[in-house]
Formats: structure tokens, C-alpha cells, sequence
């Protein structure tokens, strides 16, 4: 029986088995009629059985269609070649159907402008923030549950899955043809209010408290890291186990080299991913697949840590852990803040926002300039395929600059500028972040690829398990282990987001184990996709 087409394993189960199924009574077929008339039969048959193709992702069906026609028409020559050429045609069949016929789809959701959606989601937070302010009733027992950051996060993706907001849709125009939208929110959020509101919080920052913090961080961080190098292999080997085709495939459309863009991501960031993306060369036409993947698994993993802060204190006693280096810093923080607080005149307020953008856009300068002289004179950073090719990042030198910026102002008079409020306006960036990244989770796409989602949670399963292991057994704090995954999977744009969530002072330590993760990132995913190509199918 031959194998089924690699592309074909995004379709669902039930189709796949249906489709087997035709092809085996085809062969069965074969021995009592003529060839011929087995395969237009089988052909015919089929044609009913498989409305449900619709669902395969449009440009992996073109791609299927062009690589199925030189095999169906190619001579065949014994009984296995020609059922290879009466299964393809059966899949051209139903994927040109597919592909001619079908009809665009208006995706164009309630609210479809910026400054629309914009407004929803600072009702949203406007609206938390007001309930979670409540000291008694059922709302203050509903945010010892549930902190604010990460309902924050979930309402966004809620008002996404139903159609209310969205982060990219598409619209038919009166000439029927398909138009693409984006919203530009989540850009400006990452790329303005990110690097801003790690200006302010860093703003009063004490470096030598947070390398007083020890060497639980880093014992935390490459445990993480470890999570992701060995539990991809874990996952793959455990799902082949139970679906070895969704864990399978030959030459770029091999599983395991899409796997490989995700073990990037999953230590370093995006421009890791990419590095592997290009080292493995895996299949781009299924690459939106993988994406999908990183998307949904790791916001549920970040949903997992936010939710755990609000029980970070019984955690903490599980753990039996030292909270002392952390309480220190952030008794010193808030005494200092304490100590300048005043009203903020316009003034003060002015002069905060002049700071914090100020400094954005010289950090956007130095990325300019640094990414691009890196990358026009250093071989290794300009090669997509090196270890090195993350320093050509201009989001990684954006994310170091502005911390940078915010360090050294520490160190001078701007510092009394916390006195004002100026961590408070940072926390308002941050919050506004998170209500852009939770629009971009679609809670429907988990059941759009269930098998490789599968594998994803599996991995991010024994990550986390990894975690809880060693932070009981070196007595790290809750902290500690939500910095460290969300460093990792969840790289520059989130780890100061969940630091924060712990005190306004801590964002710093994000930062640093994120940047950290960029460094190893490369190195972590080769090894990875090394070991998950040895255990697959």
C-alpha cells in the first residue's frame, strides 16, 4: 500500500482514513477487473465521499495538485506504481475541485478598524481594572483566582474567537475577488509601548539587588531551555506512538524540520525560528501549519503561568522557596518610590512621556543602524543559516537598546521621575500588550490542526513539568520558573510582561533571560531537531 502524501496529513482524520480506505478497495478491485475500469470506477466513487477536502489549507492544495500531475501521468509499471498513480488521481481529482470552485469567504469581523478595536480593548482593561479594585463581594474573590493580567489576555482572545475584533481578516470585494487585512495594534504595541514601558520600569531599577538574585535565574532559565531541546524529541517519539503519520513525512516535508522552526522560537524568538527555517529547509507551503502551532500552544502556556501567579504564594510554600532576594528588591523599590512619591503635575507627566519615547526612538535608531551594519559586514549574521543570524535582528537590538537606555537612567536624576509614576504609565503599556497579544489568539485555531497541536502541548507539557521538578528540588520561587519558560517560548515580547506581573521592578530580569535566550537559541533548536529526527517515524 503506498504511503499518503506528506501535504495530505493536515487533513482530518476521518478524511485521511476515508481516502485510504478508496485507495485499498481499489487495489482490492484491481485483481477481479481490468485496470481501467478500477481506477474510473474508484475515481467515480470517491467523488461524493469527500466534500470535507475543502478544508485543506489553499496553497498546500496547489501544491499538491502540481507535484500529484507528473506522478499520475508518469508510466507505472507493476502493481504498487500503478496504485501510486490511480491514489494520486484520485487526489487531483477532489483537489482541483477544491481549488477551482471554491468560494471566497468574507472573514471580516464586527469591529474592523484600529481605532474601533482600539477602543474595545481599553474598555476591556478600563473594566477589569475597576472590578479587580473591589475589596470584597464576589469579585475580589473571583481576582484571587484569576489575576487581572491574565483576564487581560483572555478577553481580547474571546472577543477574537467570536468574530467581534481580529488581528488579520479577509474581506470580498464587489468584484469577488479576496482582499487581506491586518491590523497594525499588536505592531505598535511591541514595536512603541514595549520598548517604552521597559524604559520606565527600569527607570528606578537597583542592578546590584537583581544580580543579587543568585543563581536560581540561570539554573531556571537552561532548565527551560532543557525542556524544549529534550521535550521535542519526547513529544514525537510519544506521538508516533499513537498517530505515527502526524509525526512523519520524507525530505523537506518532513515533520520533524517543521518542528525544528518551532524549537527557534521556542528558546530564542522569531529570528530564530527563521535561522531554522532555512538551515532544515523545511516545506514553506506548510509552514503557516507550524506558525499556527507556535500561536496557539504558547499562548496557552503563557495563559498557564499568568494563572499561576495569582497562586504564587501556595506555590511558593510547595516549593519551599526562598523568597528573600526578590522581597528585598522589591521592599527597595518601594520604599525609594515611596519616599519621592508626589502628585504629577503636567510637568512631570510631559517630561515622562518625553523620557520614555525619547528614548524608543533612538533605541529604533541604534537597532537601524546596528542590525544593519552587522548585517552588511559580519558573513555570519547576513547567513540565514547561522547560529550568529539572531544578531541581525532589529527587534532583538530595539529590546536590548531601550533596556539599556533605562539602566543608565537609572543612574542618574531621571531616576525621581518614579516619584510621578512614571512604572505606573509602563504597566499601563504593558497591560495594553497583553490585550494586543491575546487578540491574536483565535481559540477556534485548536481545532483546526489537531494532531500537530497535540505535539506542541506534549512538549510544552514536559517543559513545564521539567520545571516544577528542579524549582522544588533547588527551592527557586514561582517567579523564577514563569520568567524562565515565558524567556524561552515566549522570548522578549512577553517574558518583561509576566516579570512585571510579579512587581513593576522585576521587568528587568525578563528582559535579560530573554535577550539570554536569543544568544543560545540557534545553538538549543539544532541540537533539538538532531534528536527529533533520530526518533521519528
Amino acid at each position: 500500500m503506498p504511503k499518503i502524501p506528506v501535504l495530505l496529513l493536515t487533513l482530518p482524520i476521518p478524511v485521511r482514513d476515508r481516502l485510504t480506505g478508496q485507495v485499498r478497495r481499489a487495489a482490492e478491485r484491481s485483481a477481479k477487473v481490468g485496470v481501467g475500469e478500477a481506477a474510473e470506477s474508484t475515481v467515480e466513487s470517491s467523488r461524493h465521499r469527500f466534500a470535507l477536502l475543502s478544508a485543506f489549507p489553499g496553497q498546500a492544495k496547489m501544491s499538491l495538485l502540481k507535484s500529484s500531475m507528473a506522478v499520475a501521468h508518469s508510466p507505472c509499471t507493476g502493481e504498487q506504481q500503478w496504485m501510486t498513480r490511480v491514489m494520486y488521481r484520485i487526489y487531483i481529482d477532489f483537489v482541483r475541485e477544491v481549488c477551482m470552485n471554491t468560494t471566497p469567504v468574507d472573514t471580516t469581523p464586527y469591529f474592523d478598524t484600529d481605532p474601533v478595536m482600539f477602543g474595545v480593548l481599553t474598555i476591556c482593561l478600563g473594566l477589569i481594572f475597576v472590578t479587580s479594585s473591589r475589596e470584597s463581594g464576589f469579585w475580589a474573590k473571583f481576582y484571587k483566582v484569576v489575576p487581572a493580567l491574565l483576564l487581560a489576555y483572555l478577553l481580547p482572545s474571546i472577543f477574537a474567537s467570536v468574530g467581534l475584533i481580529a488581528p488579520k481578516w479577509e474581506s470580498v470585494n464587489a468584484a469577488g475577488e479576496v482582499v487581506k487585512h491586518k491590523s497594525q495594534l499588536y505592531y505598535v504595541a511591541s514595536r512603541y509601548l514595549l520598548p517604552a514601558s521597559l524604559v520606565l520600569m527600569t527607570l528606578s531599577v537597583d542592578l546590584k539587588q537583581i544580580f543579587n538574585l543568585g543563581y536560581k535565574a540561570l539554573v531556571m532559565f537552561f532548565t527551560a531551555t532543557a525542556g524544549i531541546i529534550i521535550g521535542g524529541p519526547v513529544a514525537v517519539l510519544l506521538v508516533s506512538f499513537v498517530s505515527p503519520e502526524t509525526v512523519g513525512g520524507a525530505g523537506p516535508d518532513a515533520v520533524w524540520r517543521g518542528l525544528a522552526t518551532l524549537a527557534g522560537s521556542w528558546i530564542g524568538g522569531g529570528a530564530n525560528q527563521a535561522a531554522m527555517l532555512e538551515i532544515y529547509g523545511y516545506n514553506q507551503a506548510l509552514y503557516g501549519g507550524m506558525v499556527l502551532v507556535d500561536i496557539v500552544c504558547a499562548n496557552i502556556l503563557m495563559a498557564t503561568l499568568l494563572l499561576g501567579i495569582g497562586r504564587r504564594e501556595a506555590i511558593d510554600r510547595w516549593f519551599q522557596a526562598d523568597n528573600t532576594a526578590i522581597d528585598e528588591l522589591k521592599e527597595r523599590v518601594s520604599s525609594y518610590s515611596a519616599s519621592i512619591a508626589k502628585i504629577a503635575t503636567l510637568t512631570d507627566l510631559m517630561l515622562i512621556v518625553a523620557v520614555a519615547f525619547g528614548a524608543v526612538g533612538l533605541s529604533h535608531l541604534a537597532a537601524d543602524t546596528i542590525s544593519g551594519w552587522l548585517t552588511a559586514n559580519v558573513a555570519a549574521v547576513a547567513d540565514p543559516t547561522s547560529a550568529l543570524s539572531s544578531f541581525g535582528s532589529h527587534f532583538f537590538w530595539l529590546i536590548s537598546t531601550a533596556t539599556l537606555f533605562g539602566v543608565v537612567f537609572s543612574f542618574t536624576p531621571l531616576r525621581k521621575l518614579e516619584g510621578a509614576g512614571a512604572s505606573r504609565l509602563g504597566s499601563v503599556c504593558i497591560y495594553l500588550l497583553v490585550a494586543t497579544i491575546g487578540m491574536k489568539m483565535d481559540l477556534g485555531m485548536i481545532f483546526e490542526n489537531p494532531g500537530l497541536i497535540a505535539v506542541g502541548l506534549v512538549w510544552l507539557v514536559f517543559h513545564f513539568l521539567l520545571l516544577i521538578l528542579v524549582a522544588k528540588l533547588i527551592r527557586a520561587p514561582y517567579f523564577f520558573l514563569a520568567v524562565a519558560s515565558q524567556a524561552n517560548v515566549g522570548g522578549a515580547a512577553s517574558a518583561p510582561v509576566v516579570a512585571a506581573a510579579f512587581h513593576p521592578s522585576l521587568a528587568a530580569v525578563g528582559v535579560l533571560l530573554a535577550v539570554l535566550g536569543y544568544i543560545v537559541g540557534t545553538y538549543g533548536a539544532m541540537i533539538t531537531a538532531e534528536l527529533m529526527r533520530l526518533v521519528s517515524p
